[in-house]
C-alpha cells in the first residue's frame, strides 16, 4: 500500500527542499508557488485522482456479472493518468485495480503482458488491451456495446 504513495511524498519532499531556497532569500511567495507546483504535481500522482480500486478478484467477478471493463492500473504512470482523465466521468464506469495494492491484480497483468507490468492494461469480455485508445474504452462503455 505505501508503494503507490512513494511518488507523491517524494515530490512534496523536494518541492520542501526547492521551496527552503526562497525562503532563505526572504521570499516566502516564490517559495509557496514552488511548493503548491510540488503539491499539485503530487496530487495528480496520488491513488486520490483515480476512482476507488478493489481487488482483481472482485472486479473479475463485477465485470462478469455488469458487463464493463476492468482497468489495472498503477500510480505514477502517465499513459494511466492520460486515460482517466479522458475518460472524464465515464472513469467511475470501469472497474479499477491497483497493481501496487493487490497482487491478484499485478498477476494478471503480467500474466496477459508476457511477464511485464505494463499498465494501463484494460479487461473487456477476457481479452486483455494495453493502452487501449480512449475512444475504445468509451464504446466498451456504452449501452449498444
Amino acid at each position: 500500500m505505501m508503494r503507490a504513495w512513494i511518488l507523491p511524498m517524494l515530490f512534496v519532499l523536494c518541492g520542501s527542499a526547492v521551496a527552503t531556497g526562497p525562503i532563505l532569500r526572504g521570499s516566502p511567495g516564490e517559495a509557496a508557488a514552488i511548493l503548491l507546483v510540488f503539491v499539485l504535481l503530487a496530487g495528480v500522482n496520488s491513488p486520490l485522482v483515480f476512482p476507488r480500486s478493489i481487488g482483481a478478484l472482485e472486479a473479475q467477478r463485477r465485470s462478469a456479472v455488469d458487463g464493463r471493463p476492468v482497468v489495472y492500473w498503477r500510480s505514477g504512470c502517465k499513459y494511466c493518468l492520460r486515460l482517466r482523465f479522458r475518460l472524464g466521468r465515464r472513469a467511475g464506469r470501469l472497474h479499477w485495480v491497483d497493481i501496487w495494492r493487490d497482487p491478484d491484480g499485478a498477476a494478471a497483468v503480467r500474466a496477459a503482458n508476457d511477464g511485464n507490468e505494463t499498465v494501463p492494461t484494460v479487461v473487456v469480455a477476457g481479452r486483455s488491451h494495453v493502452n487501449p485508445d480512449v475512444e475504445w474504452v468509451r464504446e466498451q462503455l456504452s449501452p449498444s456495446a
